[in-house]
């Protein structure tokens, strides 16, 4: 036998062999009696999937879905009470106090510009009248705004306090209490309050609302929302807060990027607001006699009322194109 026939007999052995394995292979090893029973267990899965029915997903979706519309009828969407202001710029004034300190800013304003105008009774009552109602309101607002900045870049921390604790096996009411001792303010002024509403009795969940209400933000909303649900339905605690955590952070990254971005379309907004005044000046500068006919003559003055409201309306509106809100 030469080297051919050798070779020859090799690739039959080798042909013969391989279809030994495709065909008589799986039916000794078993695998096609595998493959049938993996067969008949996939078409029945279905079946068994339907018969036994989530009834325990389809119940904790119903109370997470009641829980949400009764966190809705809770907060409702009537205008923030005087109250509510108060709390929101992180003031424990009564109304009279308020009042008060109201009417004698109104009455210092007044002061100062019957002082200014050299005994104008008109001017300096239209002066107290707007710092007596329009100045302390404005006051809050600002208090509440940078209030509120505050609370928001402060909470993600919070929250991860609240994961860690619970993931090191302590109890949710102990985490808060840590919060309420170690954190910054406005968060621990605002945990503290949480932790001696439940001490009076009030439940976790409404003493998150009644924060929730005090900070009026989506954030302290989405936190009251995640324990309320929590609490009522179960689940994963930590990783909801964890969750919610990493979502905060992303928003404020998000309204970064935004500032940023629209912060060409602010400059633009300012230098053409500020154009006109500029030109004023210096046009007065350059020309009194040509310009004083604005303030001098009537038919000026009409023109420069018309011109401020309609400055007025361009401003509001450019504010309304550059302003952008997550």
């Amino acid at each position: 036998m030469d080297m051919r026939d050798i070779i020859l007999v090799i690739l039959i052995a080798v042909a013969v062999g391989g279809m030994a394995q495709v065909f008589l292979y799986p039916l000794l090893s078993g695998e096609k009696r595998a493959e049938k029973r993996q067969q008949a267990l996939m078409a029945k899965a279905p079946n068994q999937r339907v018969e036994r029915a989530p009834r325990d997903s389809a119940q904790r979706r119903d109370q997470i879905v009641q829980t949400l519309r009764e966190i809705e009828e809770k907060r409702g969407r009537n205008k923030a009470s005087l109250e509510e202001r108060l709390a929101h710029a992180g003031l424990d004034w009564p109304k009279s106090r308020f009042y008060l300190a109201s009417a004698g800013l109104g009455l210092l304003v007044g002061l100062l510009l019957y002082v200014l105008t050299g005994g104008s009774a008109i001017v300096a009552g239209l002066a107290a009248f707007a710092g007596g109602l329009g100045l302390p309101n404005w006051i809050i607002g600002y208090l509440a705004k940078k209030r509120i900045e505050k609370f928001i870049t402060e909470l993600p921390d919070a929250m991860d306090i609240i994961v860690r604790g619970i993931r090191a096996g302590l109890p949710l009411g102990d985490c808060i209490r840590e919060i309420a001792a170690s954190a910054e303010d406005p968060i621990r002024s605002e945990f503290r309050l949480v932790t001696e509403s439940q001490a009076m009795g009030v439940t976790l969940s409404d003493a998150l609302e009644r924060m929730a209400e005090r900070v009026p933000v989506a954030e302290s909303s989405f936190f009251a929302t995640v324990i309320t649900i929590q609490t009522k339905a179960g689940g994963n605690l930590s990783e909801a807060i964890a969750n919610l955590s990493r979502v905060l952070r992303e928003r404020k990254k998000m309204k970064g990027k935004i500032q940023a971005m629209s912060m060409e379309a602010k400059a633009s907004a300012a230098i053409i607001a500020a154009l006109p005044f500029i030109v004023a000046i210096m046009t007065y500068i350059s020309s009194p006699s040509y310009i004083e006919l604005l303030w001098l003559t009537l038919t000026g003055k009409i023109v420069l009322g018309i011109c401020a409201v309609w400055m007025l309306f361009g401003v509001m509106v450019m504010k309304n194109m550059i302003s952008f809100d997550i």
